[in-house]
């Protein structure tokens, strides 16, 4: 079985955003790459003509195309509401079964210690990730029901924090930059929140800035933790 990396999004675009050319370029080293999209990002929008209903069905479809773009395998929408994520069992566990299910090598989703200003989903999904991997997915005592649909437990080796204030790993996604910014195109609900916006000189300026400190063209920035238990 390919090596396999879960990201874990708070809402649709995070990941293109934060490791759309870290994951591109894990796709094309052959490992398999799934999302779970916790949140429907049914508020995110600035049309004074737009629903959240609507919103919602528009975000879905723009998140499958984003991640067809970068060679995800499976997309799997939690399709809790934005800006309503709490740190619950519920919330926890549904990570947990993810966890177990695809078994990853590795997770990816947003730090929940950024200072400052942060959205709350995204503070929110990075703990509840965490907590979710250790000691939850690993300890078969935890949700017991898991293990009588017949999910072990799995233990996740690394975990890969995008957005983090003080990163120590560098990913060189000169080779797939083109492919990032084409899946952010792909949300093109959120882009139009911000006219004026040029994505491609956004995200290629915010890449040369992390690549400059390691020699590297463009680059991703994560906090990286090996699990140690």
């Amino acid at each position: 079985m390919s090596e396999r990396i879960l990201a874990i999004c708070p809402h649709p675009d995070d990941a293109e955003f934060g490791a759309g050319g870290a994951i591109a370029k894990w796709v094309s080293e052959g490992k398999e790459v799934f999302y779970a999209i916790c949140t429907n990002g049914d508020k995110g929008t600035t049309d004074p003509k737009m629903t959240s209903e609507r919103l919602a069905e528009v975000r879905r479809k723009e998140q499958q195309a984003a991640a067809d773009v970068l060679g995800v395998k499976e997309v799997v929408f939690l399709d809790y509401p934005d800006g309503g994520l709490e740190d619950t069992p519920q919330f926890r566990g549904d990570l947990v079964r993810l966890i177990r299910y695809y078994r990853p090598k590795a997770v990816a989703t947003a730090d929940p210690y950024r200072k400052y200003v942060w959205h709350r989903d995204h503070r929110i999904t990075g703990r509840v990730a965490l907590d979710a991997i250790f000691p939850y997915a690993r300890d078969r005592l935890s949700y017991p029901e898991h293990e009588a649909a017949g999910l072990k437990p799995h233990k996740v080796e690394d975990i890969y924090f995008w957005a983090a204030d003080e990163p120590n790993l560098y990913v060189d996604i000169t080779s797939t930059f083109g492919q990032k910014v084409r899946a952010i195109r792909c949300h093109l609900s959120q882009i139009k929140n911000h006219p004026g916006l040029d994505v491609e000189q956004r995200a290629r300026q915010r890449a040369a800035d992390w690549g400059k400190e390691k020699g590297i063209p463009l680059a991703e920035a994560f906090y990286h933790v090996v699990v140690p238990f």
